[in-house]
């Protein structure tokens, strides 16, 4: 049912992006960028909850820890391009890429899961390969925990604005306005999709306490081909319009931006053109699915940090624009865990295996139940299991292995839970074979347990030719 109410899903997003870009035609819509005269004001009217935060507000010593990082994690050849799956091809990513985070932690998206190199953490054994990538994922997590405080600040911020209704009314000239304004919390404005509404501290911590984040890595002057922005021609794209998938519901995202600028490509001679300076890469916004709100460019520097708040990752899509020089960045995450950690996946195996006993005299296997219901959930695990984690894992995570061996452990008890699933499968199908079943039951048995077994079966055959 998920997979096909997912599948709809996509269908519908392509059919609005297609009539989208009929009705454009050749012509694009207007995008703003810091030197347009309305920049500020569209900003802060339909675009309020982008906070901004400009290199020289982060601690210079963080700022040294964390490229540090960036640049160490490279000599390691740590970054690695993702085969994605999308609408049934695969694709390598023009970025390369590598989650780090919380121990047992994952994250999924456009069908690709990735496995965390997990940052030092207490009460766990970690063993990285050198000393150098350890201290790399520590001021990852460094940088975690002061991107949780200033998204913790932001919202409080935004919130504090709209109980109080204060609107902006200070008279800043333009390079003040974006150096500093932008860069506190501006207020939301009316036109905002949802309003902020007061909440506990419980409900800011939840939504700010970042699990992981995806580090991102690419030197646009390798790439043989980047696609061309769409509606508003903002130029060549690292990353494509998207939401942010997987997370946390109205969780706040964090990126912190490390360009290698080169100061001789920073003067761009196409500045003089309207629109966005080629040379530096920018983080682009859009209203989801409006052709009447004119998108916005914003120029990103070394070390400066953007956050997305509350639902902006729902109501807006971004992407990232591709500059000249190489570019890092980290972004932060509350990924949803619910079905995405290695202690819950540990947990589902256990249910499954409630259903099998052993005969103390024989040692013999056997099933407690035949119950359809029952059936169903252990054959539902056991695809999980074997889909999700195991052909996830060996298709792309082992790569990980140049930072931590830390999943080979998990996998194996993971191998080991999925081989007592097999032998769970093989009793149903002896069991059904019996005559002297109940009929009625039987059917039922046989109905979902076909259904989940074909399953398995196609999954297999496309992970095969994968």
């Amino acid at each position: 049912g998920g997979t096909m109410k997912r599948r709809a899903g996509e269908r519908e997003k392509e059919l609005k992006k297609k009539k989208l870009l009929e009705e454009l035609g050749e012509n694009r819509l207007p995008y703003l960028t810091p030197a347009d005269a309305d920049f500020h004001q569209l900003w802060k009217t339909k675009y309020s909850k982008l906070i901004f935060r400009k290199s020289d507000t982060v601690p210079e010593e963080l700022h040294q820890m964390v490229q540090e990082s960036f640049l160490t994690l490279r000599e390691h050849d740590c970054f690695f391009q993702d085969l994605v799956r999308i609408k049934g091809k695969d694709f390598l990513t023009p970025v390369s890429r590598i989650l780090i985070g919380n121990p047992g932690c994952t994250y999924k998206y456009l069908n690709t899961r990735l496995f965390t190199v997990p940052w030092p953490t207490e009460s766990y054994d970690i063993k990285y390969c050198s000393p150098q990538i350890h201290d790399a994922c520590k001021a990852l997590m460094r940088l975690n925990d002061y991107l949780h405080i200033e998204a913790v600040k932001a919202l409080q911020g935004q919130n504090l604005f709209e109980n109080k209704e204060i609107k902006d009314t200070a008279v800043i000239d333009r390079k003040q306005s974006f150096d500093t304004s932008l860069t506190e919390q501006g207020s939301v404005s009316k036109d905002q999709s949802s309003v902020c509404v007061p909440e506990d501290d419980r409900s800011l911590k939840n939504r700010t306490s970042y699990n992981l984040t995806l580090l991102n890595y690419m030197d646009p002057l390798q790439m043989l081909y980047l696609k061309q922005e769409p509606y508003f021609g903002m130029g060549n794209m690292a990353v494509s319009w998207h939401h942010d998938e997987n997370l946390v519901e109205r969780s706040a995202v964090a990126v912190y931006s490390y360009s290698c600028e080169d100061p001789a490509v920073q003067v761009s001679s196409e500045q003089e053109l309207k629109g966005r300076d080629p040379a530096v890469w920018h983080v682009g916004l859009k209203v989801a699915w409006d052709i009447e709100t004119p998108g916005l460019a914003v120029p990103l520097h070394q070390g400066d940090i953007y956050l997305m708040l509350d639902d902006l990752n729902m109501t807006h899509q971004h992407c990232v624009l591709a500059g000249l020089s190489p570019r890092f960045s980290s972004t932060h995450r509350v990924a949803d865990s619910s079905r995405g950690t290695l202690e819950y996946i540990l947990g589902q195996c256990e249910l499954a295996l409630q259903n099998l006993q052993t005969d103390s005299d024989s040692m013999a296997l056997s099933l407690k139940s035949l119950e359809a219901a029952v059936v169903k959930q252990v054959e539902e695990i056991h695809n999980e299991v074997e889909f999700e984690w195991l052909r996830q894992f060996w298709f792309q995570g082992k790569r990980y292995l140049k930072c931590t061996d830390w999943w080979l452990k998990p996998m194996a008890k993971l191998e080991e839970f999925w081989r007592k699933l097999e032998i769970m499968t093989s009793l149903v199908l002896s069991e059904v074979r019996k005559e002297q079943q109940i009929e009625e039951q039987r059917n039922e048995t046989i109905s979902c347990f076909l259904i989940l077994l074909k399953e398995r079966q196609r999954l297999r055959k496309e992970w095969t030719a994968r």
